[in-house]
């Protein structure tokens, strides 16, 4: 039977995934569509649930885990105005809950093996989807603000704008042995996330007011939360320091006709629970059985109901956890009248096993396991 042709738009994270995750089936011939390059660095970390870390072994060839550092202690706190309240604490001796990698490293394998397996790279601007022909199936992942989008999803989306910014960076350190954490700090979440021995990454979320009356001297004021976080004296260096806008973008359609959104495009949600990429994980996972299915019956993905599926089996997972983890970042906003009680809920917290049991779960295989 001929092969069917899929054409991917774009080379991030969740293009190269794509590209490697359909590769592997046996009825289709995948494309990648390239911008040109661009000498842009990501030096962000990127958190993967054990299951999502499991898919990407499945599909490439001879993935080297050790640039995957494990996690298998998570800390959770909540600050007040006088006293800092260890509400929860997930460990796990013999499973992973999660593991860091960072995003250049983890580009760099993706490229190898679209290179090792020879996939067709066709390096081109593509200014109108239309002029993409010859392809059963067209899939874009161009970030959250491409313009092409416009035309095939016309459905009003679910948008809100934070009014923060994310300030992310590395941590080089001597430090004892660090832990996963978040702290829920009086001016916002701040996740503390180990890559390597003497490495970490950090993700700090910050009201756009503060981090404008403070820009001239966030570098020392992060400093200090870090120490007063990890309980330390000992000095460390800060590099790559970024920062971006936090916003939430739940797309309520994911195509039309034969094109199809994926990574970035569909779902944009708050840092604070680092679901992001494992939202994408499970999309490609998901996308790929159903292509794997309507290709061995021979239909063409071009006349078919897969992308129907795919946005039914889908969309309501990533709108759940989206405005899930929108709910949490509200909960633990600073208000003066719901303060009091939530510190009472939170101190209760960690002896609930079965919440750290559903939290456990949720976090490493979403709602469709």
């Amino acid at each position: 039977m001929e092969k069917q042709k899929i054409c991917i738009i774009g080379d991030g994270l969740s293009g190269l995934t794509s590209a490697i995750a359909l590769n592997n089936l046996k009825n289709v011939e995948i494309h990648l569509i390239s911008r040109k390059s661009k000498n842009i660095t990501d030096k962000r970390t990127t958190a993967i649930s054990e299951s999502n870390l499991n898919f990407l072994k499945a599909n490439i060839s001879n993935l080297n885990t050790k640039l995957f550092w494990p996690s298998k202690h998570i800390e959770l706190f909540y600050e007040t105005n006088s006293e800092k309240i260890n509400f929860l604490n997930f460990d796990d001796e013999k499973n992973n809950l999660m593991h860091v990698c960072e995003n250049k490293k983890l580009k760099d394998i993706l490229i190898k093996e679209i290179k090792k397996r020879k996939i067709k790279i066709i390096k081109k601007e593509i200014k109108d989807i239309d002029s993409i022909k010859n392809y059963e199936l067209k899939i874009l992942c161009l970030g959250s603000k491409s313009k092409l989008y416009d035309r095939i999803i016309k459905i009003r989306s679910i948008e809100k704008d934070y009014k923060e910014i994310a300030i992310t960076g590395h941590v080089i350190h001597k430090l004892k042995k660090i832990k996963t954490s978040q702290s829920f700090l009086k001016e916002g979440p701040l996740a503390i996330l180990p890559f390597s021995k003497n490495k970490f990454s950090f993700v700090w979320s910050l009201d756009n007011y503060f981090f404008n009356e403070n820009n001239e001297n966030i570098h020392t004021i992060l400093k200090d939360k870090i120490k007063k976080i990890l309980d330390t004296k000992k000095n460390f260096k800060i590099n790559h320091l970024q920062s971006y806008p936090i916003k939430l973008g739940l797309k309520r359609k994911y195509h039309h006709k034969n094109t199809l959104v994926l990574g970035e495009g569909l779902h944009v949600i708050h840092p604070v629970a680092g679901q992001g990429f494992n939202l994408v994980i499970r999309d490609i996972k998901k996308l790929k059985e159903i292509i794997d299915y309507y290709t061995k019956l021979g239909i063409s993905l071009n006349n078919s109901n897969a992308l129907k599926d795919f946005n039914l089996k889908r969309k309501p997972e990533n709108i759940i956890v989206g405005l899930g983890v929108d709910v949490t970042h509200n909960f633990f906003k600073k208000n003066l009248f719901l303060d009091p009680l939530k510190s009472i809920l939170l101190k209760n917290l960690n002896n609930n096993n079965t919440v750290k049991k559903i939290s456990k779960i949720i976090s490493n295989s979403g709602l469709s396991f």
